[in-house]
């Protein structure tokens, strides 16, 4: 592998190593879930039927917010969430680039073993 693409590789997983630890935890996937149909919900909202506290629900939606997955926007004194979907549509194309390379490679190990 050259340099450029090492550095480029690692910039890669810089930027994205935070989106998928934060949808590795299944509190956040369920926030993200409330938050899938593109409406600006309140922290309330979120909390509502998670049996957690506000509390964990704000340090959750910063994880999410630090990994861009999750935008806050005020409204006079209310703290609004929306989904970002970019982030995760962004890791959607490398998990389909990836699983197209595994099809190939998988193709011509058959091709080997039978040919």
């Amino acid at each position: 592998m050259s340099r450029s693409t090492r550095s480029a590789t690692s910039a890669w997983r810089r930027k994205h190593a935070p989106i998928f630890a934060a949808l590795g935890d299944p509190t956040r996937l369920e926030i993200v879930a409330k938050l899938g149909d593109g409406a600006r919900r309140s922290i309330a909202d979120i909390t509502d039927g998670t049996g957690l506290t506000r509390q964990a629900v704000t340090k959750h939606l910063r994880v999410l917010e630090e990994a861009r997955i999750v935008r806050e926007h005020r409204a006079g004194r209310e703290r609004l969430f929306e989904l970002d979907p970019e982030p995760i549509l962004e890791l959607r194309e490398f998990v389909d680039a990836m699983s197209a390379r595994w099809d190939r490679a998988l193709v011509r190990l058959k091709e080997m073993v039978e040919g």
